[in-house]
């Protein structure tokens, strides 16, 4: 198997190994929520890092901590369920007023398309998730907020 291709492997392994992970957890804890958004069903996920394996971490850039949090998006055609190319920016803001500006990075999995952001939390803290979505005119804004708790 050439390198090109080993490559392209790897990256279906941890998307698919990503995206079990994620619907594991949001039905163990419900964690994954879904908003619908003009035409778009927008579904989002923050979990603390730690629930990756350091493959998935790894070949994401994302620091595994139990003090870092990861908020995975995706955004669908609410009509076709296909996956929306987007550009998305948002904060993460705690009660305290201390606004923390997400990077968002785009991971395309064939049709499946991610956007992953990291954040650092104190235990219990609770943030304030503000996030803009954005494709040519359309224009919608998900808000919610979650509690994280500390890893050790």
């Amino acid at each position: 198997m050439n390198k090109e291709a080993n490559t392209k492997m790897k990256i279906k392994f941890i998307c698919l190994s990503a995206w079990v992970i994620f619907a594991a957890i949001s039905a163990q804890a419900s964690a994954e929520i879904k908003k619908d958004l003009g035409d778009w069903e927008v579904h989002y996920i923050a979990l603390t890092t730690t629930f990756l394996s350091p493959e998935i971490a790894r070949a994401n850039n994302i620091v595994r901590s139990g003090r870092n949090a990861l908020v995975n998006i995706s955004v669908l055609n609410k009509r076709t369920k296909e996956a929306q190319e987007v550009n998305i920016t948002g904060t993460a803001r705690n009660l305290l007023g201390t606004s923390k500006t997400l990077a968002f990075t785009q991971v395309k999995e064939g049709k499946a398309i991610y956007y992953l952001a990291s954040v650092g939390f104190s235990d219990k803290e609770i943030l304030r998730f503000d996030i803009d979505i954005n494709q040519g005119r359309s224009n919608q804004n998900l808000q919610f907020q979650q509690t994280m708790y500390v890893e050790d």
